[in-house]
């Protein structure tokens, strides 16, 4: 089995839903035979979400970089990102790392193509749903993305930063974030929803989503364990 690494801390609770998940389903893939190498790389949540505030992009790339050597170095072979918004300099990243980087965007725009969904709606940071990062690969595919409106991701992006990033789960959030996707399902048509933030799960799932509801970091879990019970070729 090939170790994994990760970069975490971007948030803490989303890192412990990777390693919690990591473990327990390889475990129950393999029949109790095998738990993964598992190498976490954390960052300063702090430094990081300032340089993105600010733009600084070339100071958070180096920064992950750093973070992503680290993980080489310590022998891990399946290596990604544990937050979406780091994703803003992906590119820069993945031309500098001589490994592949397990990319978030790509691998759940792989499976809304698989779903043969044309209309998906996309919730995360401010970042998430007004950058280009995340859309990209479900742009090239022809599938439409919609975000909220302005007022929405304002919200939206309150409740993941001052709540969801620090555990914090209210149903009332729940009840604003399930009307926003009732009224882009109304309006745009949406057939489903991207939680295009790793701490979202924490709050929506497929029990209580209106519409499909596509966890970036289920999806995304899901690609790393295949990439890392993959046996060389």
């Amino acid at each position: 089995m090939k170790k994994i690494g990760l970069v975490g801390g971007t948030g803490p609770e989303s890192t412990l839903m990777y390693y919690k998940i990591l473990n327990s389903e390889i475990d129950r893939i393999t029949g109790g035979r095998a738990m993964p190498d598992i190498a976490i790389e954390s960052v300063n949540f702090t430094r990081a979400w300032n340089y993105v505030t600010e733009g600084r992009y070339d100071l958070l790339t180096d920064y992950l970089e750093e973070k992503l050597v680290a993980l080489e170095k310590g022998g891990s072979e399946v290596i990604s990102l544990t937050a979406v918004t780091m994703h803003v300099v992906y590119d820069d990243l993945a031309a500098r790392f001589s490994k592949p980087i397990v990319s978030i965007p790509k691998t759940v725009a792989d499976e809304i193509v698989s779903k043969g969904i044309k209309r998906i709606g996309l919730l995360g940071t401010i970042f998430t749903m007004e950058k280009y990062y995340m859309k990209k690969d479900l742009l090239d595919a022809g599938v439409d993305v919609f975000v909220p409106n302005e007022e929405e991701r304002k919200l939206v992006a309150q409740r993941i930063l001052e709540e969801l990033e620090k555990g914090i789960v209210k149903e009332s959030t729940l009840k604003e974030l399930t009307e926003i996707i009732s009224r882009m399902k109304e309006e745009d048509g949406i057939e489903g929803v991207i939680l295009g933030c790793t701490e979202l799960p924490l709050i929506l799932n497929s029990g209580n989503c209106p519409v499909a509801c596509f966890d970036a970091v289920e999806i995304h879990i899901r690609k790393l364990i295949g990439l890392a019970l993959q046996e060389d070729a």
